[in-house]
């Protein structure tokens, strides 16, 4: 099977927070564009925290993230995922971004979000034994992504309001 490759990072150097995914599922490989398929709740939910909705044009909601102080990018840049599913994808086939370059660049990120529990544990796992002394705050969210429709949206954008909201 093939490898799915990710996209490069949605960043400016003055962000103060990073939103990390997975790996992109087929319908944003397939558009080129982050949380492409329609029943994610990503874009909702920026549109309510920072005006970034589903409705404006990809690139500017890519600006409305900047502006905001907020980065984007995935855990994965590269692995195998025969399906749109976190749960399919082949652990043996990962490879993850280069988080040290990212990170000696982006100096003043300091909380890293993690949009559902893939993103985390793939970070734990692979990322952070790579980034000795980091003073990050890592913090899991409720997935924005349809196969996890138990949360209602109003749950979702509460916790979600925590990437908009001042550091501790």
């Amino acid at each position: 099977m093939d490898l799915s490759h990710g996209f490069p990072p949605v960043a400016d150097p003055s962000a103060r927070v990073l939103v990390l995914g997975s790996l992109p599922g087929k319908a944003s490989l397939n558009a080129q564009e982050y949380y492409a398929n329609r029943q994610n709740a990503f874009w909702r939910i920026m549109g309510d925290l920072i005006g970034a909705g589903p409705d404006l044009p990809y690139a500017q909601r890519l600006e409305s993230l900047r502006s905001a102080g907020i980065a984007l990018w995935d855990v994965i840049a590269a692995g195998e995922r025969p399906s749109s599913l976190d749960a399919d994808i082949v652990k043996d086939s990962v490879r993850v971004n280069d988080f040290l370059a990212f990170f000696a660049v982006h100096r003043g990120i300091r909380r890293v979000f993690f949009n559902g529990g893939a993103a985390e544990a793939t970070f734990r796992r692979y990322v952070l034994p790579t980034l000795p002394g980091a003073d990050l705050q890592l913090i899991r969210l409720p997935s924005t992504s349809p196969a996890h429709a138990a949360s209602r949206y109003a749950d979702k954008l509460a916790a979600w309001s925590a990437i908009v909201a001042p550091a501790k």
